[in-house]
């Protein structure tokens, strides 16, 4: 069984070993240690983990600015893979980010990223934009 639950720091050593393991590509800034610092201060209660028999399953992070709701850090273990836990983290995040007035989610997937195909059987369409990015810090 999938329990969603919301994060607490207790997790943290199995979170970040997850996404150590998901994400062996992220650069610095995407490690558990700033992110999670980082979510603790804005809408914690959109930081969803998925426990099956007790283990650390999966993660997502969700985000609200107001006007958009944004998934990030969507991490199943390749153990727990294939059991809908992906898409139960993300029903999840989308019903509380549906709660707080959110009527669209965006997310991105770096080029060639094989869970491209995952977004569109969830409903998530890829669309004409041209992503920018700066680093303030």
């Amino acid at each position: 069984m999938i329990d969603i639950q919301v994060y607490t720091p207790d997790r943290f050593d199995d979170v970040e070993a997850l996404w150590r393991q998901v994400f062996p590509d992220d650069p610095p800034y995407s490690a558990a240690a700033p992110v999670i610092a980082a979510k603790a201060g804005v809408h914690p209660e959109l930081f969803l983990i998925a426990v099956v028999d007790g283990h650390l399953a999966g993660t997502v992070l969700a985000g609200w600015d107001g006007h958009r709701g944004w998934l990030y850090k969507l991490a199943v273990a390749p153990a727990h893979r294939g059991r809908g836990i992906g898409a139960a983290l993300v029903r999840a995040a989308e019903a509380r980010l549906a709660s707080l007035g959110c009527a669209k989610v965006n997310l991105q997937v770096r080029a060639g990223n094989p869970a491209a195909g995952f977004w569109q059987r969830l409903g998530y369409g890829e669309e004409p934009r041209i992503s920018f990015g700066k680093r303030i810090a």
